[in-house]
C-alpha cells in the first residue's frame, strides 16, 4: 500500500470505524460548529488551515498563528483556564489538546453541555494527518478536509517519510533549544515536543537522557557535541549575541559551533505539531541533508 492510500485508508478509518469505539469518540461529527473555542495552537493552526476560521470565537494564548488570531478573543492560558471566560463566549463547542486544563474547569464545561471535545495527540508525521483528519471530522468538513490533505500535506509527508528511510540523518546529533539567555539555556529533553521533532527529522537528540526541558551547562553541550542546533526564531530578538554564536564558548568546540550549523526555525511550526511542522521538518532534513 503506498502512502497515499494508506492516508486514504486512514481517513476512511477516522470516519466509517472509529466513530464506534470510545477512544476515538472525540471525532464525530458535532452538531453545531458555529462557535468554536480553542484551548491549544495546533487546532486553531487546523481550523485555518480548513478555512473554518469563521467558526471561531476564542481562543486560548498559544494559538498566535496565523497573525490573524490577536483580533480574537483570549480565554488565558492552555493549562490554566477558567470556564466563566469559556462560558460567556456561549460557545456552541470547545476543542482542547491533551493538556487542557484544570480538570475542575474541564468538569464544569462537562457539567454545561457544551460539546467539549479533547483531541489526542501522537507526536509525528501520522499524528498530525490524524488530527487534522479528527477536526475535519468534528466540524462536519471530511471531504474537504481530505483533499486539502491530499493537496497540501501527503506530497510533504511523503518526502520527509523517504528522507527517514535513507537513515542519512541517524548519526548525527541535535540538540534543539528551547530559550537561550546570556545565564541558561533550556533544551529538550526525552518526552517533549523538541524531541519528538528530532525524530521526525531521523536524527538523534543529544539530551534524550534526562525528561522535559530542562537548563543545561556549557560544560554538557561541550561533551555532547552536536552536529546541529536547533533554535526557535524568537531567540534572534532576546540575545544580542546570536549572530556570533559559532565563538560563543558554549559552541565554539562543539562540530555545530566550528561548522556554523545553527538553524533558526519558528518555533510554533516546530513544537506545536500542526500542519507547519511537517514542512518545517522537511526543510530542516532537507537543510541537514544536503
Amino acid at each position: 500500500m503506498n502512502n497515499r492510500k494508506y492516508y486514504l485508508y486512514l481517513f476512511l478509518l477516522l470516519i466509517f470505524n472509529w466513530s464506534t469505539s470510545q477512544k476515538n469518540n472525540s471525532c464525530v461529527k458535532t452538531i453545531n460548529p458555529s462557535k468554536v473555542v480553542v484551548a491549544g495552537g495546533s487546532i486553531t493552526e487546523i481550523l485555518y488551515f480548513l478555512n473554518l476560521e469563521e467558526k471561531i470565537v476564542g481562543i486560548d494564548v498559544t494559538s498566535n498563528f496565523p497573525e490573524e488570531t490577536k483580533e480574537i478573543q483570549s480565554i488565558g492560558y492552555v493549562r490554566n483556564l477558567s470556564s466563566e471566560g469559556i462560558l460567556s463566549l456561549e460557545p456552541t463547542l470547545v476543542l482542547g489538546e491533551d493538556d487542557m486544563g484544570p480538570p475542575t474547569t474541564i468538569n464544569q464545561i462537562n457539567e454545561s453541555g457544551i460539546d467539549l471535545r479533547i483531541i489526542s495527540e501522537s507526536q509525528n508525521i501520522d499524528g498530525i494527518i490524524y488530527k487534522i483528519m479528527c477536526i475535519g471530522s468534528i466540524m462536519g468538513k471530511e471531504y474537504e478536509t481530505e483533499n486539502i490533505i491530499n493537496n497540501q500535506i501527503l506530497n510533504q509527508a511523503n518526502e520527509l517519510k523517504n528522507i527517514q528511510k535513507k537513515n542519512n540523518l541517524k548519526d548525527l546529533n541535535i540538540m534543539l533549544v528551547l530559550s537561550m539567555q546570556p545565564s541558561s539555556i533550556i533544551v529538550a529533553g526525552n518526552n517533549t515536543s523538541g524531541n519528538s521533532f528530532i525524530k521526525m527529522l531521523g536524527a538523534k537528540n543529544i539530551f534524550d537522557s534526562f525528561e522535559g526541558w530542562k537548563s543545561v551547562s556549557k560544560e554538557s553541550i561541550i561533551k555532547k557535541n552536536p552536529d546541529y542546533i536547533l533554535i526557535p526564531e524568537k531567540n534572534l530578538h532576546k540575545n544580542s549575541e546570536v549572530e556570533k554564536l559559532s565563538e560563543d564558548l558554549m559552541f565554539k568546540n562543539t562540530n555545530a559551533g566550528k561548522k556554523g550549523n545553527f538553524i533558526f526555525e519558528d518555533g510554533m511550526a516546530m513544537l506545536g505539531f500542526g500542519p507547519r511542522t511537517i514542512l518545517s521538518a522537511l526543510k530542516i532534513a532537507k537543510i541537514i541533508n544536503e
